[in-house]
C-alpha cells in the first residue's frame, strides 16, 4: 500500500537515459498504464484488490468500467464504506517500477522531461543523463481537504530560500512544487473533496481537464500526467453544494457507494479488520452467533428512526464492538483465572462505550442515547436467537424454569459454574450442541446457554431479573386463581 516501505530497486534495470532506451522501455501515460494492468486483471478474472468485501456486484463494476475509461473519479458515499482503501490500494494496478529523471522532485518522465530541472539534465548529460527507479507505492499522493489548505500546498509556491541563495524570481528552479505536480506521473487523492474552499477547488479545473498547473507569478505550464481520485460524503456534495459545478463536471465518473448489504458481509469484515482476541495466556474463542449479534446491530442500526442516517453509521463500529466484546471476555477470565473464554450476553454491556461516539442518536421522545442502543443490542439478540436457535427444541426448557428452576448469568459467575445448568436442565442440550457446533468447552457452553437464556426472555418466555451485569432467570410467574 501507498507509505510502505519501497523494496531495493534492482540491480539490472537501467541506470542512464542511453541505456533505458536500449532496453525497450516503452512510456505510457499513467491512465493508459492502469487500464492495461486493470485489464490484464478482469480478464484473468482477478479482483482489481484484495481487501475490499461487499462491492463485488455493485461498487467494482462501475470502478472497473470508470478505471477502462481512464477517468477521474470521485467516490461518493457516507464515512467508513472503504472510499480511501479502494483509492490506495489502486497502486497496485501500478507498474512495479517507473523510471525517472535521477534528482527529478515531480518524477520527470526519461523521454518527456517537463520540468527545468530535468530539461537542464538532459541538455547537459545526453544520453548518460542519470536515472533512478520509482516504486508503485511512491506515486501515491494524498490530501486530507481541510479549510486551511492553501493553492501552495496543492500546486506550489515560490521558494524563498531558493530565491534567497541568489536565484532570480523569473527561474524555474526557485519554484517549490506542491502535492500535485510531486506527484506527476501517479495518483493523486484528495480526500472529503468539498471540504476545500471554492477558490481551491478552482485551482483543481486545469489539472482535471487540460492536464496542467500553472503556477502564481510564472509564465509556465506544468504538463502533468496524473490520475485523479477523491471522496466525498454525500450530504457535502449534494445538499449543501459545497463542490463547485464545473469541478463535479471534470470528474469522468462518480460512484456511490454504500454499507454491506448483508450480515454475512459485515462479519466478513470484522474478522478481516480486528485486532487478535487472544491475549497472554487467555484464548478467545468468538462464536459466531454473537458474531452476528453485532453485525446485526449496525445493520438495525442503519435501520432505526432514532440514528441519524445522514452521518452515517459506519463499518468501524462493527469492527470496534467487535475488538470490545472479545476485551471484555478476556477481562472477565482474567478475574476469575479462567484460560479460555467465550464472549457471552452479558459482555454485551460493554459495547456503549464503542457504540456511543459512533451512532448519532435522534431520539424525539425522552428516552437517551443509552436506550436507544440498548434497544437495537436487544433486538439484535432477539433476531439471531430466532434464526439460530430451533424454537421447537425449547419448550421443555421454559417448562423446567416455570417448575423452579433459576439460573444466575454475569461477570462474576464463571463458565464452568453457568455451564452445570445444561446438567440441571437436559432439555438445553440440543440447542446448546446446536450452537457450540460441538464444542463441548465450558466457556463455549455456558455463553451459549447464556444466549438461549436471553433469547427466551426477550421472546417473553422468560423472567429476566437484571442488576449491573449481573442477571438471574426464572419462571413467569403464574396467574392467580
Amino acid at each position: 500500500m501507498a507509505g510502505d516501505e519501497a523494496p531495493e530497486v534492482p540491480s539490472d534495470l537501467p541506470r542512464t537515459l542511453g541505456a533505458l532506451r536500449a532496453s525497450g522501455w516503452v512510456s505510457r501515460p499513467v491512465k493508459e498504464e492502469i487500464r492495461t494492468n486493470a485489464v490484464a486483471r478482469i480478464a484473468a478474472g482477478e479482483p482489481l484488490f484484495a481487501g475490499v468485501l461487499g462491492y463485488e456486484d455493485t461498487v467494482m463494476p462501475q470502478l472497473e468500467n470508470a478505471l477502462i475509461a481512464g477517468h477521474d473519479v470521485v467516490f461518493l458515499g457516507e464515512r467508513g464504506q472503504a472510499k480511501t482503501r479502494m483509492i490506495r490500494s489502486l497502486v497496485g494496478l501500478l507498474d512495479e517500477w517507473m523510471p525517472i529523471i535521477a534528482g527529478s522532485e515531480i518524477n520527470d518522465d526519461p523521454y518527456n522531461p517537463v520540468s527545468r530541472y530535468a530539461l537542464n539534465q538532459i541538455a547537459e548529460h545526453g544520453e548518460n543523463t542519470a536515472i533512478d527507479w520509482v516504486h508503485c507505492t511512491k506515486r501515491y499522493g494524498e490530501k486530507l481537504a481541510t479549510p486551511d489548505t492553501a493553492i501552495a500546498d496543492l500546486i506550489g509556491e515560490v521558494d524563498p530560500i531558493k530565491v534567497a541563495e541568489g536565484r532570480y524570481l523569473s527561474d524555474e528552479l526557485t519554484l517549490h512544487y506542491g502535492l500535485v505536480p510531486r506527484t506527476n506521473r501517479g495518483i493523486f487523492a484528495i480526500n472529503e473533496l468539498p471540504d476545500l474552499a471554492e477558490r481551491i477547488q478552482v485551482g483543481l479545473l486545469n489539472v482535471l481537464e487540460e492536464r496542467d498547473v500553472q503556477i502564481r507569478g510564472y509564465k509556465i505550464r506544468l504538463p502533468l500526467d496524473v490520475i485523479l481520485m477523491a471522496s466525498a460524503n454525500p450530504e457535502d456534495y449534494t445538499n449543501r453544494g459545497r463542490l463547485i459545478t464545473p469541478l463535479k463536471d471534470r470528474f469522468g465518473s462518480q460512484i456511490r457507494t454504500h454499507y454491506p448489504l448483508e450480515v454475512a458481509t459485515e462479519i466478513g469484515i470484522m474478522r478481516q479488520e480486528a485486532r487478535e482476541l487472544s491475549i497472554g495466556s487467555v484464548k478467545v474463542h468468538m462464536p459466531e452467533y454473537m458474531e452476528e449479534v453485532i453485525a446485526t446491530f449496525s445493520q438495525l442500526a442503519r435501520q432505526s428512526s432514532h440514528v441519524n442516517q445522514r452521518s452515517g453509521v459506519s463499518v468501524r463500529l462493527s469492527v470496534s464492538n467487535y475488538e470490545v466484546l472479545g476485551a471484555n471476555a478476556v477481562r472477565r477470565a482474567l478475574r476469575l483465572g479462567e484460560n479460555e473464554v467465550t464472549p457471552r450476553i452479558c459482555d454485551l454491556d460493554s459495547l456503549a462505550a464503542s457504540s456511543s461516539g459512533k451512532i448519532e442518536v435522534e431520539s424525539l421522545d425522552d428516552r437517551g442515547g443509552d436506550s436507544v442502543l440498548e434497544q437495537i443490542v436487544r433486538a439484535a439478540c432477539l433476531q439471531v436467537f430466532k434464526l439460530r436457535v430451533d424454537q421447537t427444541t425449547l419448550p421443555e426448557v421454559v417448562a423446567a424454569f416455570e417448575e423452579g428452576t433459576i439460573a444466575h448469568t454475569g461477570e462474576e459467575v464463571s463458565s464452568a459454574e453457568l455451564a452445570k445448568l445444561v446438567e440441571q436442565v437436559p432439555a438445553l442440550r440440543t440447542a446448546v450442541t446446536n450452537l457450540t457446533a460441538g464444542v463441548e468447552s465450558p466457556s463455549a457452553v455456558a455463553a451459549a446457554v447464556e444466549f438461549i437464556l436471553e433469547g427466551l426472555h426477550l421472546s417473553k418466555r422468560l423472567n429476566k431479573d437484571a442488576l449491573g451485569t449481573n442477571a438471574t432467570y426464572r419462571g413467569k410467574a403464574r396467574p392467580a386463581t
